[in-house]
C-alpha cells in the first residue's frame, strides 16, 4: 500500500508491506517487545536489502541483544552489522547526550554533519530510528526533547533520510504521548502507517511550546 509522505522518491517502508517517500518523521507507537521488534526488524532489514545506511540507538535492549536478534533473523546479512557501511549501532548516550548534557542545537550540529558525510560519494539513503525511552532518565536537557523532535521537521524535507521514532506508550504519559503526536507527520500504530492529524507545523509547536528553538 501506498501513502505519499512528501514529494519525494518511493520506498519501501518494511513494515506492513508500506511504500512511503523519503524525506519523512514518523513516530512509532507500540505496547510491546514483540511490536518493537516488529517494526525494528522490518524496517531495517528492508534498508538492509535496498543498500541504505541503517542507524539505530536501541535502549530497551542491548546492543548485543539487537545483533544477536537480526543476525538469527536474517542470516544471510548478518555479517553487514559489523560494517558501517551498512550499519551504524551506537548507545543513546553517544548520540543524543555525548558530553551527559542532551541539547537540540548540538543534535542540529551532529546530524547536519552526518548528513554531510553520508554523502560525500554521492547520495546515499539514510534510515535512522531509536528507543526514545532513554529520554525517561534523568539526563540534563531532556526537557528539550520535543523541541528536537519538532525540529527534525526541518531538517528531514528534502533529504533521502528517514527518522522512525519508536516511543512505547506504556512507559510514556499521555502528556508525552500528545507531544509526540504534535511533532510527528506520520505516525505507525499497530502495523497500520497513517497522517497524523495531530501533527502541528514547527514553526507552530516551537513557536507555543519553545520559541527558543525557532527558525528565525
Amino acid at each position: 500500500m501506498y501513502i505519499q509522505t512528501s514529494t519525494q522518491e518511493k520506498l519501501n517502508l518494511g513494515i506492513g508491506n508500506y511504500q512511503c517517500n523519503w524525506g519523512i518523521h514518523i513516530a512509532g507507537l507500540y505496547e510491546t517487545e514483540a511490536e518493537r521488534e516488529e517494526i525494528v526488524m522490518g524496517f531495517l532489514h528492508q534498508g538492509d536489502i535496498d543498500g541504505d545506511l541503517q542507524l539505530y540507538s536501541p535502549v530497551e535492549h542491548s546492543i548485543d541483544d539487537f545483533q544477536h536478534s537480526y543476525s538469527e533473523v536474517y542470516p544471510q546479512c548478518s555479517e553487514h552489522l559489523y560494517n558501517d557501511r551498512h550499519f551504524q549501532v551506537s548507545s543513546p548516550a553517544k548520540l543524543y547526550y555525548p558530553d551527559g548534557t542532551f541539547s537540540p542545537w548540538k543534535m542540529d550540529e551532529n546530524l547536519a554533519a552526518f548528513y554531510r558525510e553520508s554523502q560525500k560519494a554521492g547520495r546515499r539513503n539514510v534510515r535512522a530510528t531509536a528507543d526514545m525511552v532513554w529520554a525517561l532518565e534523568a539526563i540534563p536537557g531532556t526537557e528539550h526533547l520535543m523541541a528536537y523532535e519538532s525540529r527534525l521537521n526541518y531538517f528531514i524535507p528534502g533529504k533521502p533520510w528517514i527518522s522512525l521514532c519508536l516511543y512505547n506508550m506504556t512507559k510514556f504519559d499521555g502528556a508525552t504521548i500528545m507531544n509526540v503526536l504534535r511533532t510527528h507527520p506520520f505516525t505507525l500504530n499497530s502495523g497500520v502507517l497513517t497522517e497524523n492529524p495531530y501533527y502541528q507545523d514547527p514553526d507552530i509547536w516551537l513557536a507555543d511550546n519553545a520559541p527558543q528553538f525557532l527558525n528565525y
